[in-house]
């Protein structure tokens, strides 16, 4: 059940984030989940460990990580879209 728990609260970053800077995420919940796993991780690794934490995520610095990992990916597709 720790699984299940780990992967919905991170599709909720992942969506947070998306929604914070009005950008959609590329595929969809897995593209969310994704964006909150790695997220969190960046965050754990720029921030440390405080804050509320729920299902191994420490809440604040995971949805700081996945707010940096939208904005970095919507420019990186944006960037590839003018290219072509």
């Amino acid at each position: 059940m720790g699984f299940i728990w780990f992967l919905i609260i991170g599709g909720i970053i992942g969506w947070l984030a998306g929604m914070i800077l009005g950008k959609d995420i590329p595929g969809g919940i897995i593209g969310n989940i994704i964006a909150g796993i790695i997220g969190a991780w960046i965050g754990g690794k720029l921030l440390g460990q405080w804050g509320w934490r729920v299902s191994d995520f420490y809440v604040f610095p995971a949805l700081i990580g996945a707010i940096i990992l939208v904005f970095i990916v919507s420019f990186i597709m944006k960037t590839m879209r003018k290219a072509t």
